[in-house]
């Protein structure tokens, strides 16, 4: 959550160079290597990255995404490849709508983000971070068990 607070103020008159070279985009996934770490966002990680490579915020935001393509796409070709077998003939057509809806909702939330955060930062970010951080203290030091869901 500092972190988020201080980098938002860092690069906040910074001037943006928002071309992608090959070198920026091996330091931005590097960045999300940091991403490993339990607990740190990995598109936040992205971001950052980016940011400190000179991509305005909305840049950096939408390489961040773009960037978890290839990593989604594995993913579900891993699950598919898996669980073939039992998939009918009559389900094909619902999972086809089913990643079309999908496809259309994540392009929204996208938009979305990325509005919000030209507008806001990483500040409301930061701060819900610590807040949560302290409330979860608070419940280990008084002995609560915390589910994560």
């Amino acid at each position: 959550g500092f972190i988020l607070i201080v980098v938002d103020k860092w690069l906040e008159n910074r001037k943006f160079d928002d071309t992608i070279t090959i070198p920026k985009a091996v330091k931005i996934g590097l960045f999300q290597c940091i991403a490993m770490v339990p607990g740190v966002s990995r598109s936040a990680a992205t971001i950052i990255g980016g940011m400190t490579q000179g991509l305005s915020k909305k840049t950096a935001a939408e390489f961040s995404f773009f960037l978890a393509v290839p990593t989604m796409f594995a993913a579900s070709a891993y699950k598919l490849l898996k669980s073939y077998k039992s998939i009918q003939p009559e389900h094909i057509s619902l999972l086809l709508i089913g990643n079309l809806v999908a496809f259309a909702v994540a392009m929204l939330a996208i938009k979305f983000f990325i509005s919000f955060l030209m507008k806001n930062g990483f500040k409301i970010f930061g701060y819900y971070r610590i807040a949560l951080g302290i409330v979860i203290l608070l419940f280990i030091a008084f002995g609560q068990k915390i589910s994560v869901i």
